[in-house]
């Protein structure tokens, strides 16, 4: 069997790299560009939720969301309905970077993405949905502190 999940994993770190270099200009660091286009696109998200999204756990995603918050691009507000809950808005300041980030992804994915026919794209992009899809559910569940089963199988 191919493995396909090394080379995704290989180009997420790459993207992820090139991203840290080029946002560091901006005060963004360590993927703080990814939190702050994710909260850019869901005005008012929770922070679990969020967490939840970009796939990382509740303290790592609160220490980013800390950091971007004492650097003025974001803000927490409390829910109308219950006090409890801080939602996540990004701030004029923050804003401002939104389009920046926005602008390197689109490179990313063109560079990226460069011999490709948009026949190749559209199938790759769909192929993907599907990985997705089957790794959320399992993630949520290991997540939950449930264990893949594979040192059960290679017993048998």
């Amino acid at each position: 069997m191919t493995d396909v999940l090394r080379d995704i994993g290989k180009i997420a770190r790459a993207l992820d790299s090139i991203a840290n270099i080029e946002f560091k200009d901006f005060q963004l660091s360590k993927g703080q560009y990814l939190y702050l286009i994710r909260i850019s696109e869901n005005p008012g998200i929770i922070p679990d939720k969020l967490a939840e999204m970009i796939k990382v756990d509740r303290t790592t995603a609160a220490r980013a969301i800390k950091k971007l918050e004492e650097k003025g691009f974001i803000e927490k507000k409390d829910d109308s309905e219950n006090k409890k809950i801080r939602r996540l808005f990004v701030t004029a300041e923050g804003a401002e970077l939104v389009p920046i980030i926005r602008l390197e992804n689109d490179y990313s994915n063109q560079i990226a993405l460069q011999n490709l026919s948009e026949q190749e794209i559209t199938a790759f992009a769909e192929t993907l949905k599907i990985v997705v899809a089957n790794i959320d559910e399992e993630w949520l569940s290991v997540k939950k502190g449930n264990k893949w089963p594979y040192l059960e199988r290679k017993k048998e």
